[in-house]
């Protein structure tokens, strides 16, 4: 058992006081290009048909856990575009990164922040592209994983296989442990990278194994003391730059020691030494969990239509079809119109047309490798 923190008696309410949700807002979502662009990532995208983005989906899930105790870490590029969809985000609790610089530099920073603010804080990192169900699930688990944090664990929220999925890292849970307020935690005894699907089959055989979601909950002091163990360049520089947050130096010492930062994944420089070290645990998660990776996974998460087996997105599309099954996005008010072809993935942008199939739905990264290669980044 862990060495305890003082206040491991106290009532529930006075854990979760401690907790703050910090959002990661990055990537380009290149596997869902051309709606997913670098100026406006899928994150600011209702993708599920809901009327809402995932980010504001994701805040608000968070909010009654947190009750406006939230980060949000994303690219300078996107500062309007996020305020626009989270006006009650305080300035001081919006990071902007100048350049990409992975996950461990963004989660780092915001843990430093917070760190700084107050060293007792427990924090959760919750990326911003994921469709979760029922959120009233998802709470709870947090609020497991929160007890868990307390106990000076890092704690993952790992997600039960529905089936042998090779796109997603997994984790080998090593025992239950006896965490009050955690029923359903456990001891994580390894991270492990993609699998292909012969192994993936093995691991949901043994019944050990969950999928990664990349959800971190821990203290800020055991996440930073790991950082620096591992990775004590970006450690001192996000320390640096997290000691002038909260004064007009800010903006100055961001962009003189940002550029410099190493660039690392969480699980790399966090996650899996803390693992071997036997510091990270883990809350199995019931809920239904996306992380809308391709147009594969639009067509799972949006309901076709039962007269055409069509999947439609977009104000006012315009599709004909006839015996033609699949998945539509349109944000122009051109007719598309199919006719004796299933399982079709055709997005039209008013700059980009897609046309692919599910099964190469996740082969779209490749055409954007390609544009880039060839200098046509005006659609990227």
């Amino acid at each position: 058992m862990k060495t305890q923190d003082a206040g491991r008696g106290a009532a529930d309410d006075a854990v979760l006081d401690r907790f703050y949700a910090v959002i990661p807002a990055g990537g380009t979502g290149t596997r869902l290009w051309p709606l997913s662009r670098a100026a406006a990532p899928k994150f600011l995208h209702d993708l599920t048909g809901s009327g809402s983005t995932l980010i504001r989906a994701t805040y608000a899930r968070l909010e009654p856990l947190c009750h406006g105790r939230t980060l949000v870490v994303t690219g300078k590029v996107h500062r309007q575009a996020v305020c626009a969809q989270l006006p009650e985000l305080e300035d001081a609790n919006l990071v902007l990164e100048p350049e990409p610089k992975d996950s461990a530099a963004a989660i780092g920073l915001a843990a430093a922040i917070l760190h700084r603010r107050d060293p007792r804080i427990i924090m959760g990192s919750f990326a911003a592209d994921q469709v979760i169900t029922p959120v009233e699930d998802f709470q709870q688990a947090v609020r497991e994983a929160v007890h868990t944090a307390a106990e000076g664990y890092i704690v993952t929220i790992g997600i039960t296989p529905t089936h042998p999925a090779t796109g997603f890292g997994y984790i080998r849970s090593a025992g239950a442990l006896q965490v009050p307020g955690a029923p359903n935690a456990h001891a994580v005894a390894e991270f492990v990278e993609k699998p292909d699907e012969q192994v993936a089959r093995g691991y949901l055989a043994t019944g050990e194994y969950s999928w990664n979601a990349g959800m971190f909950v821990a203290p800020v002091d055991v996440l930073l003391k790991h950082l620096e163990t591992n990775e004590p360049e970006l450690f001192a520089g996000l320390t640096e730059i997290a000691e002038s947050w909260d004064t007009p130096e800010r903006g100055t010492v961001m962009r003189r020691v940002w550029p410099g930062l190493p660039k690392t994944a969480i699980d790399y420089a966090v996650a899996e030494p803390a693992a071997a070290a036997g510091d990270v645990a883990m809350i199995p998660g019931s809920f239904s969990w996306d992380d809308v990776g391709d147009f594969a996974a639009i067509g799972r998460l949006n309901t076709a239509s039962e007269t055409s087996g069509l999947t439609v997105l977009g104000d006012g599309a315009r599709v004909f079809a006839e015996s033609a099954t699949g998945v539509v996005v349109s944000d122009t008010k051109r007719v598309i119109a199919l006719i004796g072809i299933d399982d079709v993935v055709v997005v039209d942008t008013p700059d980009a047309l897609l046309v692919t199939t599910k099964e190469h739905a996740q082969k779209v990264k490749s055409a954007v490798e390609h544009l880039k290669a060839s200098g046509d980044t005006d659609v990227l």
